[in-house]
């Protein structure tokens, strides 16, 4: 007995060593996330130490280039003094900053490294709070999501302060407001530009941040000509749009012929241009790049890990209406999200009994009632034996004599 324990041990530690191999590396996001917010600290950091020296030595430059009195000096010591307490000021909070996304970082790794096989359960379960967390963000819930953080713990291991930095742009959005998306573009520019640079599909990828921008200075002009702005519109094309021209002419051409148009018009082609849904699109794509800046799915975390357990669950039984309820897919929300998914491919596939749920096989071989439809030889036996040898088709109602029912053979 002792030594089928320990066989069995042997055998089962291996596969769960395995299983957690393979779910390590599904961790990608969970590390790049807070490494990039560090990396973006550290980048404002820098710009802010850079101006403050520029400003703190131009300032001492012109003083000592100056002739001016006694007093005038101590005024201008005074000031330089002053500013350059502020600059240490800015520099301790920049540090603490640092020092908190380094903390981050940190016990992400330590998390990720704490991972065994002794505290499987334990480690699985925090990542299933991680993931409800992730899809909470995203769907903009955040007070649960912080709830359901400090309740577990987990505050450094999920992303609510980025989420919260995307909230402000989503909002000012759905206000039909731009001016935070543009900042934000503005501030992350470069990093956008090296996101881009990294995939295969160098230039297409480009363009596609470059339309995102595009596409918010296109909103705001449409803005202007809604409210009856015309001028203010054109000086807003000249100054903003026409640098574009070049790569989205067609787009520009059709945007500007809105000024004749006007926001009332009937015509489709420009009537869309003008419709509330823009607004959602333009969430959507923010959505989109935010995520791509940060190495995130697009997809909520929770929906992809569905997915991948649907994708062997799925057959085109699943959408026949008398499908089991045991079959998660026999529900409407697990049928959208598998939509895009191709059917499971089986190799070895299993008839299970419509009545017992067991398997049917020579040992309980399958029995075909004259309406075509197929149980397990137990099962209509102990029905047969219940109803004076008559079997009553659960699917149909149809009433029949055992005798009448013809034995499948399984290939």
């Amino acid at each position: 007995t002792a030594a089928s324990t320990v066989a069995a041990t042997v055998t089962v530690i291996p596969s769960k060593l395995g299983n957690l191999a393979e779910s390590l590396k599904l961790e990608h996001q969970f590390v790049r996330v807070p490494f990039e917010n560090y990396k973006k600290t550290i980048r404002a950091n820098h710009r802010t130490v850079e101006k403050e020296v520029s400003s703190i030595i131009s300032g001492i430059s012109d003083a000592d280039n100056c002739v001016i009195s006694c007093d005038e000096a101590v005024q201008k010591l005074n000031s330089i003094v002053s500013r350059l307490q502020g600059f240490k000021r800015k520099l301790e909070e920049g540090s603490r900053s640092e020092n908190l996304q380094a903390q981050k970082c940190r016990a992400r790794l330590d998390h990720l490294e704490s991972a065994e096989v002794d505290n499987l359960v334990e480690w699985n379960a925090i990542r299933l709070n991680r993931i409800l967390v992730d899809y909470m963000l995203r769907m903009s819930y955040y007070n649960t999501a912080s709830m359901l953080a400090e309740i577990g713990g987990i505050q450094d291991l999920v992303d609510i302060e980025v989420f919260h930095e995307a909230k402000k742009v989503i909002d000012a959005l759905r206000r039909m407001e731009v001016a935070p998306a543009l900042a934000w573009c503005s501030e992350n520019k470069s990093r956008l530009k090296k996101s881009k640079a990294s995939t295969f599909f160098w230039l297409f990828s480009f363009f596609s941040y470059s339309k995102f921008e595009f596409q918010l200075r296109l909103q705001e002009f449409i803005e202007m000509v809604r409210a009856g702005n015309d001028l203010q519109a054109i000086e807003y094309a000249r100054r903003n749009l026409a640098a574009w021209g070049a790569t989205h002419m067609k787009e520009l051409q059709r945007v500007m012929v809105t000024l004749a148009v006007r926001s009332t018009t009937e015509c489709a082609t420009y009537k869309v241009l003008f419709d509330a849904k823009q607004w959602d699109f333009l969430v959507e794509q923010f959505k989109q790049e935010f995520c791509r800046l940060y190495g995130m799915t697009v997809e909520p975390l929770l929906n992809i890990y569905l997915q991948a357990g649907l994708s062997a669950l799925k057959t085109p039984f699943s959408y026949e209406a008398n499908c089991t309820k045991e079959d998660p897919l026999s529900q409407e929300g697990f049928r959208e999200l598998s939509n895009p998914l191709p059917f499971s491919k089986q190799h070895h596939s299993k008839l299970v009994c419509y009545i017992s749920k067991a398997v049917m096989d020579s040992e309980n071989p399958p029995l075909v009632l004259p309406n075509g439809y197929v149980y397990s030889s137990k099962a209509l036996e102990e029905m047969a034996k219940r109803n004076e040898n008559k079997i009553t088709c659960p699917r149909t109602g149809s009433t029949y004599q055992f005798s009448e029912l013809v034995r499948a053979y399984i290939s």
